[in-house]
């Protein structure tokens, strides 16, 4: 039987002893938080570099006696060209400011599929710019677009209005540091209870504090589900530092409700079996630290932590969507962002499997002796 007075006993012990490990609360609580400090900083106010224009091209073309004529892919190049503006092209299957605005995008493009007959046949076609009116680089973004507009009007038809530009705003509320505050809970969520439980499991093996342990009463799962409610409690702080931080310095447009608090219970349990997990596999090896940093590294960079996934390349996205972080940073951002709360299920539907699993095995695999 599963004693909860066991369990707190030794949640008390491994807490206090934690809270006196100066390095470990420092990574823990204020490295996501310094972490945060940087990356607003360095973002909130925008640069001085290329300006990203990701553009839709619903023009197909114009056949004309047998060869196909294409202004619209000549106009992107155009705009290219610059220098100044860098186009990124984007699937004709998306929905564009569906596209824009879950991707944090601040500048979009669309060249509509009557652009290239329009132009032959002298018709007013209008490009919708879309720009993000918490940027700093709209103003750039049209006025390039506009002088582009006039190059090809005077090129072609002396200066005749043919291509003509309307203005659309997408994505107001959201900004690089509303999608940064979940990513980095995601982060905090990840690493304080995976290296600590993979440096545990070697340190207790190595100094026989298992062999010791197992003289007690306290069972293996009562041992992880101690380390479990530890690092619930450090990440719901974590979470709220980081909030705070986010909302306070920065003015991230985040939303905060009862949603978010399955996912601070389900990752750190998640994380922290699976530290467990990662520690037991890696003693067998012989192998201390090295199948850990595999494991975690990946999830760090390529779960959409620190930049949305749909930046990536698509092998690198089908990727992601293996690793269990990208489900919880996805529901936290469907939660704090969007406000998604089905997609936001789907992902705790997904985490709560992944969890169960990974912690039946950490419990199964993990042993007080080795044979």
């Amino acid at each position: 039987m599963v004693s909860a007075k066991r369990i707190y006993s030794d949640f008390k012990v491994y807490s206090r002893g934690y809270l006196r490990n100066k390095f470990g609360l420092f990574f823990g609580l204020i490295f996501p938080v310094i972490l945060i400090m940087i990356f607003g900083a360095i973002f909130s106010g925008g640069g001085s570099g290329t300006i990203n224009v990701y553009a839709q091209n619903q023009d197909a073309g114009l056949e004309v006696s047998g060869q196909v004529l294409n202004y619209s892919t000549q106009y992107l190049e155009a705009i290219n060209f610059t220098g100044t503006l860098k186009v990124i092209t984007v699937d004709n299957s998306l929905n564009f400011t569906e596209y824009m605005s879950k991707n944090s995008i601040e500048n979009g493009l669309i060249v509509p599929e009557d652009f290239t007959a329009s132009y032959v046949m002298h018709q007013p076609v209008n490009v919708t710019v879309y720009t993000n009116p918490s940027g700093s680089t709209g103003g750039t973004v049209l006025g390039i677009v506009g002088a582009i507009n006039n190059q090809f009007n005077l090129g072609a038809f002396n200066g005749t209005t043919i291509i003509s530009t309307t203005q659309e705003t997408v994505g107001a509320q959201e900004s690089y540091i509303d999608f940064l505050v979940p990513g980095l809970i995601g982060f905090a969520i990840l690493v304080n209870p995976m290296f600590s439980l993979v440096e545990i499991s070697s340190i207790y093996k190595k100094n026989k504090l298992f062999k010791q342990l197992s003289l007690t009463p306290l069972t293996k799962m009562e041992w992880l589900i101690a380390k479990i409610l530890w690092y619930i409690v450090l990440s719901s702080a974590s979470f709220l530092l980081m909030a705070a931080v986010g909302i306070a310095l920065f003015g991230a447009n985040i939303t905060l409700t009862v949603w978010l608090i399955p996912f601070l219970f389900l990752g750190p349990m998640l994380f922290a079996s699976l530290g467990m997990l990662v520690g037991t596999i890696t003693n067998l090896l012989r192998l201390p630290g090295v199948i850990g940093n595999a494991v975690t590294f990946p999830m760090m960079f390529l779960s959409g932590t620190f930049f949305p996934i749909a930046f990536m390349p698509e092998y690198l996205q089908t990727f992601a969507h293996v690793l269990p972080l990208f489900y919880v940073v996805e529901g936290l951002n469907n939660v704090m962002v969007y406000q998604n709360y089905m997609g936001a299920a789907v992902d705790l539907a997904v985490i709560g499997v992944i969890t169960l699993v990974i912690f039946v095995l950490a419990v199964k695999l993990f042993k007080w002796r080795e044979d």
